[in-house]
């Protein structure tokens, strides 16, 4: 074969044009010191303190300590393999997670990555971990109902879109099962909801996932799982994640529901890092500004303005107490930066008061403003006879005798006690939740025996929805209870009385 040299010298031009003269430069450094997933980097110039950094094996880092001649960073995922010596690379973007449609009906972990099974996500488009939170003028007051299903809640503790609701309670009182029963609420309510489980076990996540899929949750549901078996970093970068997913959605005009599961395992993962990286310990050994990683969070949650879209995001952070101590140092920091919180009491548990709410402390700062106006006139007076109930309960227990005034309190309390339990995953609508507290505030049940009150409730509700349809439809269009319509309930109430008892007096 004949070589021409044309062709040599043509090939050798073209190959001069298409070469890139630019030099590409890639800030790097050296680990010198590796443990506990806590990595102690040298060399690393203008790091950004959140930075993302490229460890050998694909594995992430996060920078958080940025010293004088090193950088501290935490490892987002197994660090076994990580030795001294080993090249890492900066990325020059904080940290990031996947967020879009894509996420909705998945379970990802602290990095957005899916765990569920059903293949990976192809996701558009990234969002920082830290953003700040909206400011007053981007937000407007919340005066829309997030309907929870839960009678005691809905009636005395109301939450709003954009409220930041704080469930608070001893281990083993009920706290996952009201923000589940939350969820559960939400369907087909146009609300997109988030839970977020950190530091549980795996088997309770699963569990969780797989009642929300029988309940067809899932269909408006992303679970961010960090388990008790993953780092301490990822436990902490999780409820940032959560958030930033919901954030998305709330800046697009939807409204979110997000769940923190809990906030007080967050606290001690964040502790756990802090004191890996040398960070002084301030009380109970918690980091000075632990307080700021969970107002950050919490901060985001908002009801923005017309002009943004009048998006939403309502956040429900669980805290877990030790003996009902709601004073310790963790339950008093979320305390202060929520709008409210609802109080879980073990010895109304124990006692089969479900869900174990006591209203005596627990309280919403947004209040009637994210009440109906039918549900303010029949729930108006309910806190206020509980809590006559309870002192007059504590007080009958001696055997004093009561006058007829103090008896009829006594009787009617007892009543709204038994009204207001619930089964879990028996989220109740808004109308029927109306209904049957108009019957107990109004003394339509004082003929009714305590203990069959929840039997005549289930049968009462089962009647309307049948026979009176008209009733809960005119409640939920109205959002009101008009003189007429009291007046029909009334007669309604009566009418089934009287097919209750088969006209017998009891």
């Amino acid at each position: 074969m004949r070589i021409k040299p044309e062709e040599i010298t043509s090939v050798i031009r073209k190959e001069i044009e298409r070469f890139d003269k630019k030099v590409q430069t890639v800030d790097s450094g050296t680990v010198v010191q590796i443990g506990d997933g806590v990595a102690r980097i040298y060399g690393l110039d203008d790091c950004m303190e959140g930075e993302l950094l490229e460890m050998p094996g694909g594995i992430k880092a996060m920078a958080l300590n940025l010293e004088y001649d090193n950088v501290g960073a935490v490892v987002l995922g197994p660090s076994d393999s990580i030795k001294e010596g080993d090249f890492v690379r900066k990325t020059g973007r904080v940290v990031e997670v996947p967020v879009g449609e894509e996420m909705i009906g998945r379970v990802v972990n602290s990095l957005g990555e899916a765990i569920d099974g059903k293949g990976h996500i192809e996701p558009k488009l990234f969002r920082p971990v830290e953003i700040q939170a909206p400011g007053i003028i981007e937000r407007k007051s919340v005066t829309v109902p997030l309907e929870t299903g839960i009678k005691a809640i809905d009636s005395m503790v109301p939450i709003g879109r954009g409220q930041r609701e704080l469930i608070i309670g001893d281990r083993q009182t009920g706290k996952t099962q009201i923000a589940l029963d939350t969820i559960l609420n939400q369907k087909n309510k146009n609300v997109l909801c988030i839970y977020v489980a950190i530091g549980q076990k795996q088997s309770n996540v699963a569990n969780i996932y797989n009642i929300l899929t029988k309940a067809g949750a899932m269909d408006y549901t992303t679970i961010v799982a960090a388990t008790a078996a993953e780092s301490a970093p990822l436990q902490y970068l999780s409820a940032y994640t959560g958030c930033t997913i919901g954030e998305y959605f709330m800046n697009k005009g939807r409204d979110v529901l997000i769940v923190y599961d809990d906030l007080s395992k967050h606290a001690v993962a964040y502790r756990a890092m802090s004191l890996l990286l040398r960070r002084p310990p301030g009380r109970e050994a918690y980091p000075g500004d632990v307080f700021y990683i969970h107002s950050r969070l919490l901060e985001r949650a908002a009801r923005l303005s017309d002009d943004l879209g009048g998006g939403s995001m309502t956040a429900l952070p669980i805290v877990e107490t030790l003996a009902g101590d709601i004073t310790a140092y963790i339950p008093t920091n979320v305390i202060s930066i929520t709008d409210g919180q609802i109080f879980l009491e073990s010895d109304l548990f124990y006692n089969g008061i479900r869900p174990a709410i006591n209203p005596g402390i627990s309280v919403s700062r947004v209040g009637g403003n994210a009440q109906t106006k039918a549900m303010k006139r029949v729930a108006g007076k309910l806190r206020l006879d509980l809590a006559q109930y309870r002192e007059l309960e504590s007080f009958a227990q001696f055997g004093t005798d009561l006058d007829e005034s103090s008896r009829s309190l006594l009787d009617k309390g007892q009543r709204i006690v038994e009204v207001l339990k619930q089964q879990q995953f028996e989220p109740m609508r808004y109308e029927k939740q109306i209904m049957i507290l108009y019957a107990v505030m109004n003394n339509k049940l004082n003929q009714v025996a305590v203990r069959e009150v929840r039997t005549f409730e289930r049968e009462f509700l089962d009647f309307m929805d049948t026979y009176h349809a008209s009733i809960g439809k005119a409640i939920i269009s109205t959002g009101e209870l008009s003189p007429a319509l009291q007046r029909e309930l009334d007669e309604a109430i009566e009418e089934f009385t009287r097919e209750y008892y088969s006209g017998e007096q009891v």
